[in-house]
């Protein structure tokens, strides 16, 4: 089944074909940085405004790298939630549209769900059950995947996501927007020991997350030294990266064991951060488990995973009407 995936929750507008969840023809992302970089974060309205004018090109291009035409797609499938209504209502609407036109089956999907399916694009994907951890800039959670469409939320963040962090110490910073990408960069320069922010475990054995607090201990830190802090600012990204990948880490491991599961999973936008993946690479194998993590250009925002996620709800028969409308937030 060739299903055209269609994602636009943020400021990625991207399209993508994929072969029965699993191989990937095509798979085109649409970036908005450059929009957003001045106002330091997404502008809402932008974003909307900018899947308006991209996302006719982007399925165009998705379709002819794909090698394929409108005749060739089965279905269609698009993020219905959640994420920022406006961006979400562009792409759903007219993936609805599309469907109609074309007279296929239609799925509007979770947004979660497709960041945990990103695994399945790869060549060596987790056997089920196993533990995901999700990590983005609206998301962080732990997840106890039984299939692909069946998950069970065991912990999240009660505040702040860990992405947003990145994002908000960035912005203290003057670093700019994303904040997760700078951060990293300028930690590779840093010393991660010479600056000990707190790690805020909540519960260790517990899976919910807390950053808010190490948000806080950073802006402290900037505050007290407002003369110097400018020339420590790689020392300080590296403290607050390695503050946020201990507890990442940390947690994954921890309940992976709870759950008795061989297998974990990391994805999501931060999954990207090169210092997270190491350090997660390096405790799964201490503890002899086995680690998926999805290529890099699956780990932000992408059209491939709604694709993937998308043919197993048309698999099981969740097909969505042309009623049916976009979701801001939902937990799974």
């Amino acid at each position: 089944m060739n299903v055209l995936g269609i994602e636009t929750s943020c400021d990625e507008t991207a399209a993508a074909v994929v072969v029965d969840g699993t191989k990937m023809l095509s798979s085109i992302v649409s970036s908005q940085v450059e929009v957003h970089h001045p106002y330091g974060g997404v502008v809402p309205e932008l974003a909307s405004r900018k899947h308006i004018e991209n996302i006719i090109s982007v399925v165009d291009k998705a379709l002819s790298t794909a090698g394929i035409d409108q005749k060739e797609i089965d279905a269609v499938a698009a993020t219905q939630g959640p994420g920022l209504a406006g961006a979400l209502l562009v792409g759903f609407s007219f993936a609805k549209a599309y469907a109609y036109a074309l007279g296929v089956s239609f799925a509007g999907v979770n947004h979660l769900e497709g960041h945990v399916n990103s695994v399945f694009l790869e060549s060596d994907p987790p056997p089920f059950p196993f533990v995901a951890l999700l990590v983005s800039g609206g998301h962080t959670g732990l997840y106890y995947v039984k299939s692909h469409t069946e998950m069970t939320l065991l912990g999240q963040t009660r505040d702040d996501a860990a992405g947003e962090a990145f994002d908000k110490v960035a912005k203290m910073l003057d670093l700019g927007y994303p904040g997760g990408t700078v951060i990293s960069n300028l930690s590779k320069k840093g010393d991660p020991g010479k600056i000990n922010f707190p790690r805020p475990f909540l519960d260790k054995n517990g899976c919910d997350f807390s950053f808010s607090g190490l948000k806080t201990a950073v802006n402290r830190y900037i505050q007290e030294h407002s003369d110097k802090y400018k020339d420590e600012q790689n020392d300080i990204a590296a403290g607050f990266q390695e503050a946020v990948v201990d507890v990442l880490s940390i947690k994954l491991i921890t309940t992976a064991k709870r759950q008795a599961a061989d297998h974990v999973a990391l994805v999501g936008g931060v999954a990207a951060n090169e210092r997270l993946r190491d350090r997660v690479k390096k405790e799964a194998a201490a503890q002899g488990l086995t680690l998926h993590i999805p290529s890099i250009n699956l780990c932000g925002d992408n059209a491939a995973m709604i694709a993937a996620i998308g043919y197993h709800y048309l698999k099981e028969g969740r097909r969505s009407d042309m009623n049916s409308d976009v979701y801001s937030r939902v937990h799974i």
